[in-house]
């Protein structure tokens, strides 16, 4: 069982890394303002007025790579608010699998973790 100190100390590190996740989410988008928690890429350089064909395959190239680099960030904000609001229902740090404690050093290499060590290749499988 974990002290209250060891929760505090994940809580924190989600608490830095959403922070960090957002900061990175906002220079490859825009949040959609249509649906709450969901992200848009966009282009950082918004002149669409030139006709270029080089300067708008730089541009969708350049949008194509934000979107992947969004998709990923988004997942991982996912898990991180998921993780945060475990901590309200007392369940941060139990395996979605087994309802086993996930290992400690698990956590702190990813305090998102939503399995132990044992179930690790099945938290791909789990819906997001």
């Amino acid at each position: 069982m974990r002290t209250e100190e060891q929760k505090q100390h994940f809580k924190t590190k989600l608490e830095e890394e959403l922070r960090e996740v957002e900061k990175t989410l906002e220079s490859v988008g825009r949040k959609n303002p249509d649906v709450k928690g969901d992200w848009e890429a966009e282009v950082t350089d918004t002149d669409t007025a030139s006709t270029e064909p080089d300067e708008k395959a730089d541009k969708f190239e350049e949008y194509e790579e934000n979107a992947g680099i969004l998709n990923e960030l988004e997942i991982r904000w996912r898990n991180i608010k998921r993780a945060l609001a475990k901590f309200e229902v007392g369940t941060y740090g139990i395996c979605e699998v087994s309802g086993k404690e996930i290992e400690d050093d698990r956590l702190e290499v990813n305090p998102s973790a939503r399995t132990c060590g044992e179930h690790l290749e099945k938290e791909k499988e789990l819906p997001l």
